[in-house]
């Protein structure tokens, strides 16, 4: 593989597969968030200032039977322009004629985006023929879309091979797989991970895999309350998977027996409904009437989890405390939030993955305020789990 520190992209065309994936507005089609446009950015401009051109190729959306104008990529394009600073030239399909025609006459320092590569069935089916096709595009290819590295398709994977020696990672790639292996193999004590979300189901390679890494392993959310379950404790109408109860006691004693500091909240704020204004109070975990729900983590919990934190000095944060989306749910996370924000002032290194933290670490406004963000999601996930992303395979082989 090549390294685009080191690579020589004058007069070069480069295909870039980004994720730019972004919400659009319903009526207008504007974007609403352009973080993922943002975090490309970089990338595309060093090919650029170090004169060569670029190929834009990603998807957007799930569009179900061809072509879709909901999902084409043309209402991005003025905002990439805005973004990049630089004009965008669009073409309305991603292999065929028309759209080599318009990439074979990119000069220098010009950028053209190809129309969304979902619109072909043979994307998500890694179809070799329709990754060649792609392929054709450019001179090298670059993967910067660490939020689809996971998944096998033409655009992420295949094209590839297709670029034997002039093939690399893009910086935000390359900060995300770096951001993890700092967290994963650095040496550095106290390693605190704080797991949150609805299921262990969901999370059970997750914390198998933190078990063998970190010193404190923080439970959140609405797993919680399996885990008060299996150890004995009344929790009401809250959100258990009672398939899980053995497996919840199976990770205490696995923990206990690694010398892992598992804590689980001890107090935690009930509602009688799941609604923002349902009747609410505090009340010890285990300890929760029926006919009443966990909804969010309690005060003490909230100190115990503050002073873990802010002795640590490498943290990884996947997934809420409560159902922080409704206001009267949301202080468990806010304070995680906060000490980890604090923890990092201190001088740790923090990691936020995995779309729920993300999105309440955006809700806060303290994104500039930990080390890094990822925009990966699942592919984080699947990484930390220790699966070989497909995307990544593809251009270390």
């Amino acid at each position: 593989m090549a390294s685009i520190h080191s690579y020589d992209f004058n007069g070069k065309k480069a295909l870039i597969r980004v994720d730019f994936n972004v919400p659009l507005d319903k009526e207008t089609f504007q974007v609403t968030d352009d973080t993922r446009i943002r975090a490309a950015a970089p990338t595309i401009l060093h090919v650029l200032k170090n004169g060569g051109s670029v190929v834009i190729m990603s998807h957007l959306g799930r569009p179900k039977d061809g072509a879709d104008d909901r999902y084409s990529l043309k209402h991005i394009v003025d905002h990439t322009a805005k973004v990049l600073g630089v004009p965008v030239q669009f073409v309305n399909d991603c292999i065929g004629e028309n759209a080599l025609e318009k990439s074979k006459n990119l000069k220098s320092g010009e950028v053209l985006l190809l129309e969304n590569v979902r619109f072909y069935k043979q994307e998500t089916a890694g179809t070799e023929s329709f990754a060649e096709a792609l392929s054709l595009h450019g001179d090298c290819y670059i993967n910067d879309a660490f939020g689809t590295a996971h998944r096998a398709h033409a655009s992420t994977t295949v094209v590839a091979k297709f670029f034997p020696n002039d093939k690399m990672f893009g910086f935000l790639i390359e900060n995300e797989i770096k951001s993890v292996d700092k967290v994963l193999n650095s040496t550095e004590k106290p390693l605190t991970a704080i797991v949150g979300g609805a299921k262990v189901s969901s999370k059970i390679t997750i914390i198998e895999q933190l078990l063998q890494k970190v010193d404190h392993l923080i439970v959140g959310g609405g797993m919680a309350y399996t885990f008060i379950k299996a150890k004995g404790g009344q929790v009401g109408n809250s959100l258990v998977e009672d398939d899980y109860l053995d497996m919840a006691r199976k990770i205490m004693d696995e923990a206990k027996a690694k010398g892992v500091n598992l804590y689980l909240p001890v107090d935690t704020i009930i509602a009688d409904q799941f609604d923002n204004n349902a009747n609410r109070k505090e009340v010890a975990i285990e300890a929760i009437p029926a006919g009443w729900m966990g909804l969010d983590t309690g005060s003490q919990t909230s100190k115990d989890c503050a002073e873990i934190i802010e002795k640590s000095k490498l943290i990884l944060w996947n997934g809420p405390m409560g159902v922080f989306e409704m206001d009267n749910f949301q202080q468990g996370t806010i304070d995680v939030a906060n000490a980890i924000v604090k923890a990092t002032a201190n001088g740790a290194f923090s990691l936020i993955g995995g779309g729920d933290s993300v999105a309440a670490i955006n809700k806060y406004n303290l994104a500039d305020q930990v080390s890094y963000v990822s925009t990966g999601g699942g592919a984080m996930l699947e990484y930390l789990e220790g699966i070989e992303l497909p995307g990544i395979k593809a251009i270390n082989e």
